[in-house]
């Protein structure tokens, strides 16, 4: 098969990393030549005796693409006359409000300062296509961080007050992912852990969680599963164990952060917390890390996909990403001692609410509301009793290095009954 080749340099901001070619049909990575600053290659893509390892580094290219999961993706890649999620990359440049990497087309002159999603305006065409609207003519703009965008639920990016924010919808029939992130966010605040900031925004009578952009042009975000490829896990490794170790390496201690992760996701019920939505930030210029992410991308919970009465007999909960029941992942937890309990007297009524708006009442009933709100007060005091259980116990590190229960597989959750609503 013969190959139309794109010639690029793989940047990082200003840094000139590698020289890629790229296939012109398929956006992969064909080959990398020159190498000149290996430090600064993808977390996780290795390079052994002056050779790149391209199926790693084509692994982190697509994961940085669209999922064809993504709902309405297909319609809109009809639309645009694209084949492959992967050729929008291409379009944009490779640009992302996540990190600071991108691709450099040969003999072109433009720079990371003038290009970049942080610090200039991008196009909404991107965004509208995927969000249902037609393509717009006679001039479509690609330049948008839509193209890099990750994650199954329908998405877009949109700079509101000068803030670069995150714009995510919910999946049929309740709809209900803005408003446990807000929940979520509402239960992390009480707690004192660190994350982000949700509020629901509502347009043509549908509902949106809206958050805006931890990452700032000087540090980005890497995820678990970039840096669980650090290390070669061996069979008798847990997936906990294994990515603690990895974080070990960077010189980050994580355990007290996954403690509060693990008992956060515990409180609502999360089903998503995949190895792509939680990880370290570092420092994009000199690559020093810096601590463990704030949490963020909690909607996949409260029985978000279930009828009320499964809600109540808490069935079919998924748990990810290091074991696949709640449970037995609450067996990881370090310490409950930094838990403020009686922060967490009022979860009900704040629920309440959070689901009280009017608008709600068209994807949620009472019932439903009701239902949620036990539940989460229910695995409160569940989880008051496991750690009064084990008050001044010593850490079980038994449990920590088991791969009883562990997870095989964390992908992310396919919502395939997500429909196209108008844009924002």
């Amino acid at each position: 098969m013969e190959y139309l080749q794109m010639n690029y340099t793989f940047m990082h901001q200003n840094l000139p990393v590698a020289e890629l070619e790229l296939d012109d049909a398929s956006g992969f990575i064909i080959k990398i030549n020159n190498v000149y600053r290996p430090e600064h290659l993808p977390v996780g893509v290795s390079m052994k005796k002056g050779v790149v390892d391209r199926a790693a580094f084509n692994h982190w290219w697509t994961d940085r693409s669209i999922p064809a999961s993504r709902s309405g993706v297909r319609e809109a890649l009809e639309t645009l006359e694209i084949a492959d999620t992967k050729m929008l990359l291409v379009r944009c440049f490779g640009l992302s409000l996540s990190d600071q990497y991108w691709i450099k087309p040969e003999n072109a002159t433009m720079t990371w300062e003038q290009i970049n999603f942080f610090d200039n305006d991008f196009s909404d065409d991107m965004g509208d296509v995927l969000f249902g609207s037609p393509k717009k003519e006679p001039e479509f703009d690609f330049s948008s961080p839509d193209n890099t965008s990750d994650g199954c639920l329908k998405k877009r990016w949109k700079i509101i007050n000068g803030k670069r924010c995150l714009i995510k919808s919910g999946s049929n029939p309740f709809r209900q992912q803005p408003f446990n992130e807000v929940i979520a966010s509402e239960v992390m605040k009480r707690l004192g852990v660190n994350h982000i900031p949700y509020k629901v925004v509502w347009s043509e009578g549908a509902p949106y969680s809206i958050c805006e952009d931890f990452i700032t042009k000087d540090t980005e975000l890497v995820s678990a599963w970039r840096l669980m490829q650090t290390q070669k896990k061996d069979n008798s490794t847990s997936v906990y164990q294994h990515f603690v170790n990895c974080c070990e390496n960077t010189g980050i201690n994580v355990m007290s952060d996954l403690d509060r992760m693990i008992v956060v996701d515990y409180l609502i019920a999360n089903e998503d917390r995949h190895l792509n939505n939680f990880g370290l930030i570092r420092n994009a210029q000199n690559l020093e890390w810096m601590g463990f992410a704030p949490v963020f991308d909690s909607g996949s919970s409260l029985g978000y996909d279930k009828m009320a009465g499964e809600i109540r007999a808490e069935r079919g909960i998924i748990c990810k990403p290091f074991k696949r029941h709640h449970e037995e992942q609450l067996k990881l937890v370090t310490s409950f001692e930094w838990i403020p309990f009686a922060n967490l007297a009022d979860v009900k009524e704040m629920i309440f609410e959070v689901l009280s708006d009017e608008q709600v009442q068209e994807f949620m009933d009472e019932r439903r509301v009701m239902a949620i709100a036990d539940s989460v007060e229910n695995r409160i005091q569940k989880l008051k009793e496991v750690a009064a259980d084990v008050s001044g116990k010593t850490v079980n590190i038994n449990a920590q290095n088991s791969t009883q229960d562990d997870v095989e597989k964390n992908i992310a959750e396919d919502y395939i009954r997500c429909e196209m609503t108008p844009p924002l």
